[in-house]
């Protein structure tokens, strides 16, 4: 993983802020104490076989190809490299008609969202819990001029730089293994800030809510994406034990309920894009992700419950503007 690029950006930035706390919790992160199986995701890295002349595309799939024939050996050699970083959850991605087929059809919550958010073009952004990256690729091809994406689980990560090996150039997308509260949050950096799938579990969504928007510039613009109950009122489910199967789902909102979380926390102009129920179409198993998915965390003989009996998974994604006066 090669960090000069975000750094040089930090320095050009005057971010010192920034640039000392990746500088100390990178080290501390990437640490085999704390991911056992580091070495194991390091090598298959490493063992990407070289390939030049490659060509990136981004549509519904991330895809890379390449002119020249590629021997049968060096298909083989990344399939099995990238295979060892299994599970990979978003997606898809193809890599030289290597179908990556990923747990979440993730191009179709960039097709509901992309037509209703501000233009990224030039714009600095910012994706909290981006996994492997995959909707990276996406902003980053709207025309952001700098992506960062944050993620604790390292096996993402290493999922992402896989993926950038066989991207040609230094192409100004990063992603850094921390979480939200592990940032710097007294500089307001970001144009855009996207948060999705991760407010329901956090233990406060307001102090979540609090850290983006201090990240946001003045009138910049928070994307959200999270649980919802769809039901009238300013209430919350709060699963007593696990939700969905997850155990990590503290509170999940009224649409009503999470607009006044997102006033109280300093943004204005909320508008709901999209609330949609999800489907096995959309988040199911897959040979790139083998272990349980939607199917297996609904009641099996009522598909509006979950296994526990609580209504089925249901997602918002509203915007929202930073206030410049708070």
């Amino acid at each position: 993983m090669d960090y000069t690029g975000l750094f040089d950006w930090l320095k050009k930035e005057d971010l010192k802020s920034w640039s000392d706390v990746l500088s100390k919790s990178l080290p501390l992160n990437l640490n085999v104490s704390r991911w056992g199986d580091l070495p194991f995701w390091q090598s298959s890295l490493d063992e990407l076989p070289t390939i030049k002349g490659t060509k990136y595309d981004v549509d519904s799939t991330v895809s890379i190809n390449c002119n020249k024939n590629i021997t049968t050996s060096e298909i083989e050699k990344i399939k099995s490299c990238l295979m060892n970083l299994h599970p990979w959850r978003k997606g898809p991605f193809s890599l030289f008609n290597i179908q990556i087929d990923s747990e979440w059809r993730s191009n179709l919550k960039w097709h509901r969202l992309s037509k209703h958010i501000s233009s990224l073009k030039d714009k600095t952004v910012l994706d909290v819990g981006c996994g492997n990256g995959y909707y990276l690729h996406h902003m980053f091809k709207s025309g952001a001029k700098r992506v960062l994406g944050i993620d604790p689980s390292v096996k993402f990560v290493y999922q992402f730089y896989a993926i950038k090996k066989y991207i040609e150039g230094n192409i100004p997308i990063d992603i850094i293994p921390l979480k939200d509260d592990d940032l710097p949050n007294d500089t307001d950096i970001f144009e855009t800030v996207f948060s999705m799938g991760v407010l329901s579990h956090r233990k406060s969504p307001i102090k979540h809510l609090k850290n983006l928007k201090k990240m946001i510039k003045p009138g910049g613009q928070l994307v959200l994406e999270t649980l919802v109950i769809n039901d009238v009122g300013s209430k919350a489910l709060e699963p007593n034990g696990r939700y969905a199967k997850m155990r990590n789902v503290w509170k999940i909102p009224t649409p009503n309920l999470l607009n006044e979380w997102l006033h109280d926390s300093g943004f204005i102009n909320q508008k709901t894009i999209d609330i949609s129920h999800t489907t096995v179409n959309e988040q199911r198993t897959t040979d790139w992700m083998k272990f349980e998915s939607l199917a297996d965390f609904l009641d099996p003989n009522d598909h509006t419950k979950t296994i526990e009996g609580y209504p089925a998974p249901t997602r918002i994604i509203v915007t929202a503007n930073s206030n410049r006066h708070l």
